[in-house]
């Protein structure tokens, strides 16, 4: 044989045998977005910090507006609750389909995000924002968050 093709088979053999085997992206795409509807739901009850913070991975980051970046499982579980102890204070979103990268691993999600907690005169006042967040899927295939950036919307134009 000759000696190109030769090596152009084991470089084909090698690449070959590094692939996982292919992904179902449609599947993998579905399971993403019932699990940010689920997380969703969970931190809209408020009730279950534990199940709450599971969802963001150990070394995730949250950054929102106004305040310094929130880093790891502690932090993100301290902010956690000291938002569900304040009075009225409630989260939802709805979120786009996510957009998975070619192999699978990572992700992002677009979402519209309302909270509600006190307003200035003291009255629940919801704002409206925007959020991204950046999912990796673990060596378990369970999806976590590792980066959570949320902004305020800018007032509707009319």
């Amino acid at each position: 044989m000759n000696p190109i093709k030769m090596i152009a088979v084991a470089l084909l053999a090698l690449s070959g045998a590094g692939c996982s085997p292919s992904l179902d992206v449609a599947a993998e795409s579905s399971k993403l977005a019932q699990r940010d509807a689920d997380w969703s739901s969970v931190s809209f009850e408020g009730k279950d910090i534990d199940r709450i913070v599971s969802y963001w991975s150990d070394d995730a980051h949250v950054l929102q507006p106004g305040l310094p970046p929130i880093e790891g499982k502690a932090a993100i579980r301290a902010f956690v609750t000291a938002s569900l102890k304040i009075p009225g204070f409630k989260i939802h979103w709805v979120s786009e389909k996510p957009v998975l990268s070619p192999d699978g691993k990572m992700a992002y999600v677009l979402s519209q995000v309302e909270t509600t907690a006190p307003g200035a005169n003291g009255s629940l006042e919801s704002t409206h924002g925007r959020s991204v967040t950046v999912w990796r899927r673990e060596g378990d295939g369970t999806w976590r968050c590792v980066v959570d950036i949320s902004n305020d919307a800018p007032p509707a134009s009319g």
